[in-house]
């Protein structure tokens, strides 16, 4: 199946967190989507494994995503090693986007800034040929993606360019309310952590209010790109008046 949109996302809620109103979006403009968790998410505090995968089905859902498959890395351990990319590789020949979405080249939790620049360089080594992948006996096509952008998560970097999310937020925050084990009002019987409590959330939706301020909308995604961006016409530019 080729999609048009491929985010990929260390663990189960990255995206949704990030980027999922955008993939909401694109969605509503006929574009196809998809996400590919790289872990299960396997060491966070609360949870377990099988409630994050779980989760992550009911997320997708909300988000009505073609596809989700998990890559079953090691959560905390993977590295941006040839083994590693190959699996990312096969998942981007697989799907063939044109658009890639990924984790931030720098955050709060080492693996998010590891797998941004795992998930770039796969996207580039994708399209040399004399790479070899397969599925199921079947060599693959060589396949690079036009765009490679990084998501804003934690930590509050400068965007090269957002999205207006506002017509999807409530949609967006109800595929984040879909991880229980996660986030405040689900299992507050596990121990708290940095995003199990209400703050957390307040700070996500500030977030986005914030890159919505910028453009003149209630709320926007945040995303940075190393290639530069083309306009056809300026009425593709969100007029802000403020």
């Amino acid at each position: 199946m080729k999609l048009d949109i491929l985010a990929f996302g260390v663990h189960p809620d990255d995206v949704e967190l990030s980027c999922g109103g955008t993939l909401l979006v694109e969605q509503k403009n006929g574009k196809k989507t998809g996400i590919i968790d790289l872990t299960a998410g396997e060491l966070g505090t609360r949870g377990t494994s099988d409630t994050r995968k779980s989760e992550a089905e009911s997320a997708a859902r909300i988000l009505g995503v073609e596809v989700r498959e998990n890559l079953q890395m090691a959560d905390g351990f993977f590295q941006n090693d040839e083994t590693h990319q190959r699996k990312v590789i096969t998942a981007i020949r697989t799907y063939q986007p044109e658009v890639i979405l990924c984790n931030a080249p720098e955050d709060r939790h080492p693996d998010h800034g590891r797998s941004s620049k795992m998930v770039a360089d796969a996207a580039f080594l994708s399209g040399l040929m004399k790479i070899q992948t397969e599925v199921n006996g079947s060599v693959q096509q060589a396949w690079r993606p036009k765009y490679v952008f990084r998501y804003i998560q934690d930590r509050m970097l400068q965007p090269d360019f957002v999205i207006d999310i506002t017509a999807v937020f409530e949609q967006k925050i109800e595929s984040i309310k879909a991880y229980r084990t996660q986030f405040a009002g689900g299992n507050d019987d596990e121990p708290q952590t940095y995003i199990s409590t209400p703050d957390f959330l307040d700070s996500v939706i500030y977030r986005h209010k914030w890159f919505g301020k910028m453009i003149g909308v209630k709320y926007a995604e945040g995303f940075i790109s190393e290639k530069m961006i083309g306009l056809k016409n300026f009425d593709s530019i969100i007029k802000n008046d403020t």
